[in-house]
């Protein structure tokens, strides 16, 4: 039988991983199989200026910690896994689909996405999504549209009441 205090390590592990399920907003299961160790330095580095994490736990342990927040992803959870904890939730998915594309080592098995499992269509989708940045950026260009037509149809107005 395990000793306490191995029990008690597993324990404040899967704990753990239940907090940081909870408070992140987008988490990712990823195969990190054949990447070096300066491939994946790289990517921690990458999301950690996302404010996200890249972390590797048992399986048995991370099943344990999806069992405390009743979610399931058992096909999953087999073989070497990393996970991606993000706090924030579309420029952690960002990096790690754009880091995927360019390591064909690395392959995306699943997500949550605001607590709900997110298939690899769903996260490509969310990672198609512009940044916040850019979404402002659209808008901006929509709504200058409207006052650049405002400012031809007054332009055109007042030359007509010169003649």
């Amino acid at each position: 039988m395990a000793s306490s205090k191995i029990i008690d390590t597993k324990k404040a592990i899967v704990s753990e991983i239940t907090d940081k399920l909870k408070n992140s907003e987008s988490v990712i299961l990823f195969e990190y199989q054949g990447l070096t160790v300066s491939e994946v330095s790289e990517l921690r580095k990458k999301l950690r200026e996302t404010e996200a994490e890249v972390r590797v736990y048992k399986n048995t342990l991370l099943k344990r910690a999806l069992d405390d927040i009743k979610i399931s992803l058992d096909g999953f959870l087999e073989g070497p896994n990393a996970i991606m904890f993000g706090k924030n939730l579309l420029e952690p998915i960002k990096v790690i689909t754009e880091f995927a594309k360019d390591h064909e080592k690395m392959h995306i098995r699943v997500g949550l996405i605001n607590g709900e499992p997110a298939d690899l269509a769903v996260i490509k989708e969310y990672a198609s999504i512009p940044s916040y940045e850019g979404l402002l950026t659209m808008l901006a260009a929509g709504m200058m549209e409207h006052v650049r037509n405002l400012a031809i149809g007054l332009n055109l107005y007042a030359e007509k009441l010169e003649n």
